[in-house]
């Protein structure tokens, strides 16, 4: 089991609830309809789901149930920003005119302590005891198929008739020169940190990396942010990465991207050494965080005697979520490249309907109809749905782009939080929304209104139609409606509106 350290008062109710150690596995009295391997996300919903709707479930977790978003992912990371976030504020109260004459002193202690407190209440609705009472038969240990109506945990034979392997991903570091030498950190490591590190070396400028980065710097840490490639989160739109890559190098992350030659050394303590741009760096660090790396929890379950295919990107599924074996699908980050923990929640709602009711009216479900949005929690936010500008030029779909700056958004003037945008793309010569970025404060809040009108094909020209509330960071979305809206005007109408310019200027 991973270890929970410190194993304060707040870990050992997070350990009670997501594993506790008196815990008995029940006894199977007849097969299941559903065996849930895994119970993070994808397995807990899958799970809940299924027995609510009258299945008999058994969930078997060989860890934490809660899985990485509970106990080393989402919640505690999100713990960690908001107590940073909080020490940033201070730091530009100024800007506000509002003095702090005494700075900002941050007790890191107290932050993560603040942190493991939060995130065993929240442990409380993945708690082992909440989903026996749910119904469901819940079991420890590792899972091992024996055959492909068959799977043993700690010695006990559970009989099913659909099987769901939701066992998710891990860190999992790249081949870096000495880097085996040293002990280094992990998103599972990092947040039992007690002690703030006064130099902390990042490598890789993804969602993780960034959102640590810039967290650690803000919370008093020198910060040297490694990245093989040039800027940061190389995926995002680059306008929007941009923004953030200002932000957190005013906020004193070092970047040292286009990075080359990386190395890492123990010298007495831990120096990463690195070419970037140009410039050589040797850096002492107390601590290094490697942010790069996954690879999908695959091992000793004997996948391979149930005939069930998987790589190193993880099993093998179809549109349906079914592996190459017919009994048995699979959801969440052990199959899916959105690891993301809201994408493995719908992805168990279609393993539920598809495992239970796929020969019924409703039919089966595709989770390539899935619309899914996801958001880094950077300051500010990127959040993202649908296309980006060179998905639509792979694909050789043609868009018409629209673009809402914050500059000229009067509530994101008057809060400071005018540097980004709303950017949407939409099907030329149309109001249909193809993909949508956001980057802004609340970006991860605010992407929800463009992924209800894609997934409700509710256009620009409908969303400028819908009063939006004065002042507020939202308005930019429908002054994108707006935008839509002048590029509809007919010519007579545009003749009209000259007309009336004219009329206007010689009063």
């Amino acid at each position: 089991m991973n270890a929970l350290l410190p194993l304060d008062e707040h870990n050992q109710e997070l350990e009670s609830n997501v594993h506790p150690r008196d815990w008995t596995n029940p006894k199977p009295s007849r097969p299941y309809h559903l065996v849930v391997i895994g119970a993070g996300t994808a397995g807990l919903v899958t799970a809940a789901g299924a027995a609510g709707l009258g299945a008999r479930v058994a969930i078997i977790e060989r860890d934490l149930m809660g899985g990485d978003c509970l106990n080393v992912g989402c919640v505690p990371s999100k713990g960690v920003i908001s107590a940073a976030r909080a020490a940033a504020a201070v730091k530009s109260a100024g800007d506000f005119s509002v003095d702090v004459p005494e700075g900002v002193s941050v007790d890191f202690g107290g932050v993560m302590q603040r942190m493991r407190k939060l995130r065993a209440k929240i442990s409380r609705n993945d708690a082992a005891s909440r989903f026996r009472d749910l119904g469901i038969d819940v079991y420890f240990g590792q899972a091992q198929f024996v055959d492909s109506e068959t799977v043993d945990v700690a010695g006990t034979s559970l009989k099913f008739k659909r099987a769901v392997i939701a066992t998710g991903a891990r860190a999992a570091a790249p081949p870096i020169p000495g880097l085996s030498e040293v002990n280094y950190l992990t998103n599972e490591s990092v947040f039992s940190l007690t002690e703030l590190p006064k130099r902390i070396g990042i490598i890789g400028a993804g969602p993780i990396g960034c959102e640590m980065a810039q967290s650690f710097a803000q919370l008093g840490s020198e910060v040297f942010l490694v990245e093989s490639e040039h800027g940061i989160l190389s995926k995002e739109d680059r306008d929007a990465a941009e923004v953030v890559h200002q932000q957190i190098v005013k906020d004193g992350v070092h970047l040292l991207c286009c990075g080359q030659n990386l190395e890492i050394k123990q010298d007495g303590g831990i120096r990463l050494t690195v070419d970037s741009h140009g410039k050589s760096y040797d850096e002492p660090v107390d601590q290094l965080l490697v942010a790069v790396g996954r690879a999908p929890n695959v091992d000793n379950m004997n996948l391979e005697g149930v005939g069930v295919d998987f790589d190193r990107k993880g099993v093998v599924v179809n549109d349906n979520l079914q592996t190459t074996n017919s009994r048995i699908y699979a959801a969440g980050d052990v199959c899916s490249k959105y690891q993301f923990t809201h994408a493995a929640d719908f992805m168990a709602r279609i393993v539920i309907q598809n495992t239970l009711f796929a020969v019924g009216p409703l039919g089966k479900k595709k989770v390539s109809d899935l619309v899914i949005p996801w958001a880094t929690y950077t300051s500010p936010e990127i959040a993202h749905v649908g296309l980006y500008e060179h998905d639509a030029e792979k694909s050789g779909i043609a868009i018409d782009t629209y673009v809402q700056h914050f500059s000229d958004v009067d509530r994101a003037i008057l809060e400071g939080d005018d540097d980004g945008f709303v950017k949407v793309h939409t099907k030329k010569g149309s109001g249909q929304i193809l993909g949508a970025t956001i980057v802004a404060k609340n970006a991860g809040d605010m992407i929800s209104e463009l992924t209800l009108a894609m997934v409700n094909e509710i256009g620009l020209g409908k969303i400028a139609g819908a009063i939006h509330p004065y002042p507020t960071q939202a308005e930019a979305i429908r002054k994108l409606g707006d935008q839509y809206g002048r590029t509809r005007l007919t010519p007579l109408n545009q003749k009209i509106l000259n007309l009336l310019r004219r009329i206007n200027v010689g009063a």
